[in-house]
């Protein structure tokens, strides 16, 4: 099986006035097409710093980034936007969906900015929302939503160009213990269907819920253990 990630002696140091803060020191990390993947850490453990990378939002201060085989690390800023609308979706704890919008449009946003046209794009999204349960909810709007819904809306929308890595940073925060075990059930459908995870968590139940999880601790990769082998993949979502 490839990686879908590959950080080698990776480092981040930020300077504060005169003081340099290594945030990151030399991870070295692979994660496979298909895994999925929990980073824990207490607060300042270098977590957010992590996920910042691999979601190219930031560039290592040195060391390598390859990212679905491309190298990523010294890429500009239009690059990196191109690869993060490429081959990365994003789910984050706050939703961050248009509130003016209809979950169709948020969902079909990212193939908007992939030129994708208005019709393909339309059935595109129309399909992921009812895969998602949403088929009676693509016409209404965030507020009209549960905070479920709406989470569901945006799993659909960094689906919507067949990223080849999920980046969820506490995707059940805002959410009661019910409707957070039906969204990390979708999580462990979209794992099996062979799409690749990585999980920020502080929450061990829910990290429990990957095949492995990663623990950072003062910027150093302090574990990685497998926690459960993973399945043969079926069709993807």
């Amino acid at each position: 099986m490839s990686d879908a990630i590959v950080l080698e002696n990776v480092s981040k140091t930020y300077a504060m006035g005169d003081v340099a803060v290594h945030a990151l020191r030399a991870i070295t990390l692979r994660i496979a097409r298909g895994e999925y993947v929990a980073i824990m850490g207490p607060s300042g453990s270098g977590k957010s710093t992590l996920m910042n990378l691999i979601g190219c939002l930031d560039r290592p201060s040195s060391g390598r980034y390859v990212l679905d085989g491309e190298d990523v690390a010294r890429l500009d800023d239009e690059q990196l936007a191109k690869i993060r609308l490429q081959k990365l979706g994003f789910i984050f704890q706050a939703f961050n969906l248009l509130p003016r919008a209809t979950a169709l449009r948020n969902v079909s946003l990212p193939l908007f900015y992939a030129g994708v046209p208005t019709k393909e794009r339309e059935l595109r999204a129309a399909d992921l929302l009812r895969e998602l349960g949403l088929e009676g909810r693509a016409l209404h709007r965030p507020a009209q939503l549960s905070g479920g819904e709406q989470q569901r809306v945006a799993i659909a929308r960094a689906l919507a160009n067949d990223p080849a890595v999920l980046l969820a940073d506490e995707p059940t925060g805002n959410l009661d213990s019910r409707t957070s075990d039906e969204i990390l059930a979708i999580f462990d459908r979209l794992n099996e269907a062979g799409r690749t995870i990585v999980l920020v968590t502080h929450d061990e139940t829910i990290a429990g819920r990957a095949r492995r999880t990663v623990r950072l601790l003062d910027g150093t990769l302090q574990s990685d253990t497998a926690l459960n082998p993973p399945g043969e993949p079926s069709a993807r979502i």
